[in-house]
């Protein structure tokens, strides 16, 4: 897979850079001439993957959250989001619709919707050490006919 471009960024673990990260992101993708459903799709699996940092990996402590977005050939964009948080202990179990590590309000879907909206998704984590979650977005050709 060839690189046709690249970015990255880091910020902090707060709520309000959520959508920041978001903003970045899908306006980086935008290159690729996405629709509107697969901006959207990005949109939706970077917020879970950064709310995950936040909420999960760093809990009420503030760390850094780093974002790589590369655009690879034929036409797609792959992302990655990682932290130097707690880590996952069983990346499996937290993969798996429902299930939270925190209890309470939270629904436990993160994962599940970042697969559902994704082509791929892989989650690479180390106690202690933090997580990455790498995901790829394929954006389908357009074509415009003459008429």
């Amino acid at each position: 897979m060839k690189i046709k471009n690249k970015f990255s960024m880091t910020f902090v673990s707060r709520s309000a850079n959520e959508s920041f990260a978001r903003a970045c992101v899908t306006a980086f993708a935008t290159q690729l001439d996405p629709t509107l459903e697969e901006i959207n799709d990005i949109k939706t699996a970077v917020s879970e993957a950064v709310t995950n940092c936040i909420v999960h990996a760093y809990g009420e402590q503030i760390g850094n959250i780093y974002i790589t977005a590369e655009l690879i050939e034929p036409n797609s964009i792959r992302i990655k989001i990682r932290d130097k948080g707690c880590g996952i202990e069983n990346i499996k179990q937290a993969m798996e619709p429902l299930y939270t590590s925190l209890g309470g309000e939270r629904a436990g879907l993160g994962f599940a919707v970042m697969e559902s909206f994704m082509d791929k998704v892989r989650v690479s984590s180390k106690l202690g050490k933090g997580t990455t979650v790498t995901m790829i977005k394929n954006i389908s050709p357009r074509f415009i006919a003459n008429g």
